[in-house]
């Protein structure tokens, strides 16, 4: 029963330069825990952002339990990420300049059973770079098939 669990945003890369990376826990209620560890969640179309002086996920959608009672969770509710201030506060002056953005790029549960966010500042990308960036991934896969 060993299995992993890893949810990515594959979109993330293509869409984004990822500029810099955090690993986030996820502040969570029993049955989001339980939908997660069964594979049903989403994360391609969600984003962070902050409420005050804290950050949040948004339109992360997490199946409902099928097993859960009269206290199920909301498939997209907005999910506390759990940083310390310094991490934070770096993040929100990043934030504030313009054309960065927090978005969530691997949602997974490590070691201990805990559930783990892997966010990324990022940048947008213009349709060019979208381009060279299947140009790259169209080379590299050319090269790697005549090494074999």
């Amino acid at each position: 029963m060993n299995k992993t669990i890893e949810i990515k945003n594959k979109k993330a890369s293509y869409q984004y330069f990822l500029v810099e990376e955090l690993t986030a826990g996820i502040q969570l209620t029993g049955t989001e825990i339980k939908s997660i560890r069964m594979g049903k969640a989403n994360i391609g179309d969600a984003f962070c952002s902050f409420k005050g002086d804290e950050l949040f996920v948004k339109d992360m959608h997490i199946a409902i339990y099928l097993e859960g009672t009269i206290y199920n969770h909301e498939p997209k509710r907005d999910r506390k990420l759990l940083l310390n201030r310094r991490e934070l506060k770096k993040f929100l002056g990043k934030v504030n300049e313009k054309g960065f953005t927090i978005i969530p790029t691997k949602l997974f549960i490590n070691d201990k059973g805990k559930a783990k966010l892997n966010i990324a500042l990022a940048k947008g990308k213009h349709f060019y770079d979208k381009r060279d960036t299947i140009k790259k991934k169209d080379i590299q896969r050319d090269v790697d098939r005549s090494l074999f």
